[in-house]
């Protein structure tokens, strides 16, 4: 499958959005955002984690099918880079768990969704011994629908939630509306499902909202961040060295750059800014304590303006193409094309480009730049979120909607090296895929029909694997190998926190300001400024929250 490639100067949202679904089907999870609880009651704020929290988790117990080329290290996903034994695959599901009682999914999709009733999810059922009635809606909207399906009386029987899409009222609905999975799953009882119990325990951490777990998890790696891809094939043929630093990445991008030629340096490179210079993530991750005892928010670090020159410096160059300061048209089109030699994307896209280009440009060939700090030094990053996407079951569902929905979830959860991983990512060969050269490639319908449905409930840990292009399965490992060993956690890593409702949209109107400032179309005292607001609107007092709930659970890093 080739993934949509993300738009030029994507808001936060869009581009998870956009590449929610390539992560999730070829890495076994998603990206970055950190995500909210609430309380069970679904009105009070705050976070579970410690002991309290470790009562209300699944048993660990890993999974043995198909050991990894690449172990896990640093935070990073672990790598698959043969050729699976197609002949030999693993069986994780011996049994049919699901007694084909119907329940309904509803769940973000991108892309036009197949029928009802399509030989993929009729397979998929057949299998998983489960009656599924999908409710697919657009992803690039979904925030939307679900806010008002999460407001009404009738809320489907399972609910996938993204972590991006739960602010304002999203998040409490998310304690009101659905219910503690405890009692099927806490303990030894989640031996009963044997991938679910093959989930990391800090991604089902993630999964407590308002005091009870609710959510069975979508693993990610935690060494997660965009990636400044680059074209190695241009480079070479250019003799250029890749850059080390932000002023070597300058003087390159002026050299680079030929507007007559059509080619310029890069697009919007602000996504990899934050990581070279050291800014933290948003959301609940922007806060962190320092080795001064102070407790900051991502935009009161000085890095956080540093991070911002530098990149309207290389808007001011004419280093970034046109189309990237419009924000308009595709990024992902114009790095295929030549022109633009770095993009900063999700790490997924560095084997959906690849792929999508294999037969029609055989010469392509995708790096990816290595982060450097600041001064050209090793930089300082910090940790992803070990989970952001969750499905849930409503409050009220049966006894034989439950135990279908947790079978269908532990069939999704299945790892590399499976029968069952095989059915969820390629569909029936023959009907979906063909196998050539010992690799499974998908046919028409199967890019039609095995998209982005089933691999939404749930996942096993976050790995790498693309029979057809082992060696940028291992250079993703290997990156975030890299990358990982500079990580640090902040002292919110790992909580599912919701912040008080009344600062739900205080921090909002910097995305856009942020965007306006790198294109020229505001001043440096404009952010300041809406700094200072910040904290006198609210920010302030949001931090004295955050010391308390810290004080309160401990720090997460």
């Amino acid at each position: 499958m080739t993934p949509n490639a993300a738009s030029s100067g994507p808001s936060r949202r869009s581009f998870l959005a956009s590449t929610a679904v390539a992560t999730a089907a070829v890495a076994g999870g998603v990206p970055l955002l950190a995500a909210c609880g609430g309380s069970d009651s679904g009105s009070k704020d705050g976070t579970t984690s410690g002991k309290a929290a470790d009562k209300l988790l699944p048993a660990f117990v890993a999974s043995t099918v198909a050991k990894p080329d690449l172990p896990s290290k640093n935070g990073s996903a672990s790598g698959y880079t043969g050729k699976v034994d197609l002949a030999g695959l693993s069986t994780s599901v011996p049994d049919k768990l699901g007694t084909g009682a119907p329940f309904k999914v509803m769940s973000p999709f991108w892309g036009s969704p197949p029928k009802a009733g399509c030989a993929y999810y009729k397979a998929l059922d057949a299998a998983a011994g489960t009656k599924v009635t999908w409710q697919n809606q657009d992803g690039n909207t979904y925030g939307q629908k679900l806010g008002a399906v999460l407001a009404s009386s009738s809320i489907p029987d399972m609910v996938v939630v993204p972590g991006w899409e739960l602010v304002g009222k999203i998040a409490n609905a998310v304690t009101a509306k659905f219910m503690d999975l405890g009692p099927y799953l806490a303990g030894d009882k989640v031996k009963k499902y044997p991938n679910l119990a093959a989930i990391p325990s800090d991604a089902w951490r993630m999964g407590i909202f308002g005091g009870a777990l609710r959510g069975i998890p979508m693993p990610a790696a935690t060494a997660n961040w965009i990636t400044p891809l680059y074209r190695k094939d241009l480079f070479d043929k250019k003799g250029y060295a890749v850059p080390k630093s932000p002023d070597e990445f300058m003087s390159w991008a002026k050299e680079a750059t030929s507007s007559k030629a059509k080619v310029w340096a890069c697009g919007d490179m602000t996504w990899s800014a934050w990581s070279i210079f050291g800014v933290r993530g948003s959301g609940t991750i922007g806060w962190d304590t320092g080795s001064d005892g102070k407790l900051t928010y991502r935009v009161e670090q000085p890095e956080y303006l540093e991070a911002l020159e530098w990149v309207r410096k290389l808007f001011d160059a004419g280093v970034v193409h046109p189309d990237d300061k419009a924000r308009s048209g595709d990024a992902g089109q114009r790095f295929a094309a030549g022109q633009i030699l770095v993009w900063n994307t999700n790490i997924a896209d560095w084997y959906g480009k690849a792929a999508e280009q294999a037969q029609s440009n055989p010469d392509l060939q995708i790096d990816a730049i290595d982060l450097f700090g600041a001064d050209g030094g090793n930089p300082t990053l910090y940790a992803s979120q070990p989970a952001t996407i969750w499905s849930l079951i409503r409050k009220g569902a049966s006894k034989a909607t439950i135990e279908n929905a947790l079978a269908a979830a532990n069939f999704s959860a299945a790892p590399y090296g499976t029968k069952e991983r095989m059915l969820v990512d390629y569909g029936v060969e023959g009907t979906h895929y063909t196998v050539k050269d010992g690799v499974p490639v998908k046919n028409d319908l199967g890019n039609s029909e095995v998209l982005n449905a089933w691999v939404m409930l749930a996942a096993p840990a976050a790995y790498y694997a693309h029979p057809d292009l082992p060696d940028i399965a291992r250079k993703q490992v290997e990156w975030q190998q890299r990358m990982g060993a500079f990580m640090k956690k902040t002292s919110t890593f790992g909580m599912n926190i919701v912040e008080p409702s009344r600062y739900a949209n205080l921090s909002s109107q910097f995305e856009q300001l942020e965007i306006d400032y790198v294109r020229g179309n505001k001043k440096l005292s404009d952010v300041q400024q809406a700094i200072s607001t910040w904290k006198s609107s609210g920010g302030d007092k949001l931090r004295d929250w955050y010391k308390e709930l810290i004080d309160k659970n401990g720090s997460g890093n």
